[in-house]
């Protein structure tokens, strides 16, 4: 038998060292935050769990045992036949639960049994837990960043994604956060994780980051729908250098548009979301919105967001929650063609040492066709 355990902090800096990353607790429990890259083997399904737990509790822990036993056992044979039939002797697992007991211990048993060099995640997923909570200040302390500033439908997310495809370091807290960050962010059909585990896919993130290189992220706010924005790494990002992104408001218009396809696709959806600007903006205000959305004048609407809501919130807030927009590097836009968004991420990769200096004297680019 091949088995030794790994305390959890040591684990943080060797996940990519093993064959695979398996979580042996349930479905719900890995769905609400798993190790990076883990699959799911439940010992115990969903289900399985509260019969025994209750079984424990009702009639006596030794009954529960025996039963939650052979419920393990045709689970972990269930997993051996259709994962590991053909897998090599050379097959390196590291496996966990949520404490690194039972569930975990049982199937890490079984696989070093059959000669598979299986470690087992000492004090499972919650020492984890605690062990990235710890490390996340230093993996967002450790590297330097470019703020994204700009107005509602400037084009920052567009922005990141042509940062991206020209070979810069992006966080794109948006895309981890299944939300584009306001009140009409919500995205139809589309779940946003759990705050634990956007923690942890903003460590992962994080962790896979040169300090040698700039990371570009948006000025997001605190919250990203329902999800929140670690401290450190928004300490770290309201006193980095910025980027004062600009778009013609027609344009901001027609990206919105793009970009919110239920704008157009859903109407009643958008009037749903309309009216959770009920307190700031008044009932006259947003029925007058919702009115013109049903006589198909959506542009119209956006329009107004835009320069009634969205702008004066914006222009109030900015400056006070990032420290150097003062001296941001202006970047104003004439179109949000890709070939504007490229041309843009290559100047700005190219006169980084601009915002590095955070000089309010830096050179501007204008009028990207």
């Amino acid at each position: 038998m091949s088995l030794t355990t790994l305390p959890a902090n040591q684990a943080l800096a060797q996940l990519e060292g093993f064959d695979a990353i398996v979580d042996a607790r349930t479905p719900l429990e890995h769905a609400l935050d798993h190790l990076p890259g883990a699959v799911n083997w439940p010992s115990l399904d969903d289900d399985e769990r509260v019969t025994i737990g209750t079984m424990y509790k009702q009639v006596n822990p030794f009954e529960a045992k025996k039963r939650g036993a052979a419920m393990v056992a045709r689970n972990v044979a269930r997993h051996i036949e259709r994962e590991l039939l053909d897998a090599p002797r050379s097959w390196r697992p590291l496996v966990y639960c949520w404490r690194g007991g039972n569930r975990s211990g049982a199937l890490a048993t079984i696989l070093s049994a059959i000669g598979f060099q299986v470690t087992l995640l000492e004090g499972g997923y919650k020492a984890f837990r605690h062990a990235l909570l710890d490390d996340l200040p230093r993996q967002a302390q450790r590297l330097s960043y470019r703020v994204v500033c700009g107005p509602t439908g400037s084009g920052k997310t567009r922005l990141l994604h042509a940062l991206r495809a020209a070979g810069a370091q992006v966080l794109d807290l948006e895309a981890l956060a299944n939300h584009r960050s306001s009140v009409l962010g919500h995205i139809p059909g589309v779940r946003q994780p759990s705050q634990k585990h956007f923690d942890t896919l903003i460590w992962n993130a994080l962790r896979g980051m040169s300090d040698q290189r700039p990371v570009y992220v948006e000025s997001e706010s605190k919250k990203v729908g329902n999800v929140g924005v670690p401290d450190a790494l928004m300490d770290a990002m309201r006193t980095s250098p910025c980027i004062d992104l600009h778009l013609p408001t027609d344009e901001r218009v027609e990206l919105l548009l793009e970009d919110y396809r239920f704008f157009v696709t859903d109407p009643e959806f958008f009037c749903q979301r309309l009216l959770a600007l009920n307190e700031r903006r008044g009932q006259a205000q947003v029925g007058e919105w919702i009115s013109q959305v049903r006589g198909q004048q959506t542009p119209k609407v956006v329009h107004s967001l835009l320069t009634e809501h969205y702008d004066p919130m914006y222009a109030q807030s900015i400056g006070r929650n990032f420290v150097q927009y003062g001296h941001a590097l202006p970047c104003e836009l004439s179109s949000r063609s890709p070939e504007a968004l490229a041309q843009a991420a290559q100047w700005l990769m190219d006169h980084e040492h601009l915002m590095a200096q955070a000089e309010p004297s830096a050179s501007r680019l204008t009028s990207l066709a």
